[in-house]
């Protein structure tokens, strides 16, 4: 694997995980762009471990809390462990029923740029009009389910998985930062359980593994990613989600322009 392009789309992985910005439209623009062969499924899960352990290390302290929590009634997280997990079931649902639809049917440039294009436009709007006077703490079940279903939308590329669920939780009163940070928690469960099903794939399907390139790219996509989280939490109070809806619909111009 040519190491410029392993530090490249590493890098890339890292900064677009966890940024309402859709990985899915960087990672065909960019190849596309620059004339890059797919790298396969291999580096794929490398990537996705890295920036799993990024956020698992960021959020280390919450998760030893939300773990003790869990058959803890008395617990002040007991809830909030559960609506977590309550929010993971819509998206795993949707991955076994759908999936397959989705990678045959749905990922096309087409899509992709409406999706980035229409999801960006919505999150501007529940940025702008959300209520923000809740934490993460104060979302209930119910409210969590719903966070949990706008996950399941992430199957269409081009949605974002951060994006949505930030939008969502935008939309039923959360904080900017709350917002952030029950969507990145959220991702633990939802990237964990992805990269489960990819290695299985992976394991299935013997072929030559280039060991080193694949321990680069989940060590840069995992600093990468736990420094634009930092970054993001830090700042996103006072920036606010319209730069990223911007971005976005810029973003999808540039998808339609050189790949339609």
């Amino acid at each position: 694997m040519d190491p410029v392009q392993v530090f490249v789309l590493a890098v890339l992985q890292g900064l677009v995980e966890f940024l309402p910005i859709s990985s899915s439209g960087h990672l065909i623009l960019i190849p596309a762009l620059l004339g890059w062969p797919d790298h396969g499924l291999g580096f794929g899960i490398a990537v996705h471990l890295g920036t799993l352990i990024a956020v698992i290390i960021y959020f280390r302290n919450d998760l030893v809390s939300l773990g003790r929590a869990l058959f803890r009634p008395a617990h002040r997280d007991h809830k909030f462990a559960w609506s977590i997990l309550i929010a993971t079931v819509p998206l795993g649902l949707a991955g076994v029923l759908f999936g397959d639809y989705v990678a045959s049917t749905l990922r096309s440039p087409a899509v992709i740029a409406a999706a980035t294009a229409g999801f960006g436009v919505l999150l501007w709007l529940a940025d702008r009009h959300g209520r923000e006077h809740r934490d993460e703490h104060d979302l209930g079940w119910t409210r969590a389910l719903l966070i949990g279903a706008s996950q399941a939308l992430a199957l269409i590329p081009g949605t974002s998985r951060s994006g949505i669920t930030m939008t969502m939780g935008l939309a039923l009163g959360l904080s900017r930062a709350a917002a952030a940070r029950f969507s990145f928690l959220l991702a633990v469960p939802a990237i964990a359980a992805a990269g489960s099903w990819q290695i299985v794939e992976f394991a299935s399907a013997p072929m030559p593994v280039p060991w080193g390139s694949l321990a680069a790219a989940a060590m840069i996509s995992g600093v990468t990613a736990f420094l634009v989280i930092a970054a993001f939490l830090r700042l996103i109070e006072r920036m606010g989600m319209l730069v990223f809806a911007v971005y976005r619909i810029l973003l999808a111009g540039v998808i339609a322009y050189v790949l339609l």
